[in-house]
């Protein structure tokens, strides 16, 4: 072989080393990858039933229904589409209506969203940064003034004084 074709197969049997690796790592992760929506994007284009997936939004005001032991119903919103849900197990102690949050878990044949986690937020001037773009991709958020050099926005309807996306 001549030294051209010694550097041409030591870089395609690089490329081939790069390509596997990068196939293995995807397909290790391919069950770990979760996609994220938000009401109005589950209702325009709806998941397969029983895939995994997040839905993110403001907990729907006067939508909490505790069902029993441990069980709660809730819906999720976005200010233009709704998502029931139901969750059992321990609520986060932050978990309130009017709220933003994340719910991971699978839409059932029924339309109903099964999550087996649910995120909170974690102080007044949090918003998950998924929940803040959908909402603010919806058009309803409205941006506030600034605020310690950060500008605020929170939803045009129901956010607490002072909420910010991060």
């Amino acid at each position: 072989m001549t030294r051209k074709q010694k550097r041409l197969a030591l870089i395609a049997s690089g490329a081939v080393v790069v390509s596997l690796a990068v196939g293995l790592v995807m397909f290790a992760l391919r069950d770990n990858i979760v996609f994220f929506y938000s009401p109005t994007e589950l209702a325009e284009k709806p998941a397969t039933n029983g895939a995994r997936l997040r839905i993110g939004g403001l907990v729907k005001p006067a939508s909490l229904d505790r069902q029993g032991d441990q069980t709660v119903r809730f819906t999720v919103t976005d200010m233009k589409h709704d998502v029931a849900v139901t969750y059992t197990g321990l609520l986060p102690d932050l978990f309130r209506e009017g709220q933003g949050v994340v719910a991971e878990g699978a839409l059932r044949p029924d339309g109903v969203f099964h999550a087996d986690s649910v995120l909170a937020k974690h102080d007044e001037r949090y918003m998950p940064r998924e929940v803040a773009d959908a909402l603010k991709k919806q058009g309803v958020w409205q941006e506030e003034g600034k605020s310690e050099g950060k500008p605020s926005a929170i939803p045009a309807q129901t956010a607490p004084q002072g909420a910010q996306a991060y």
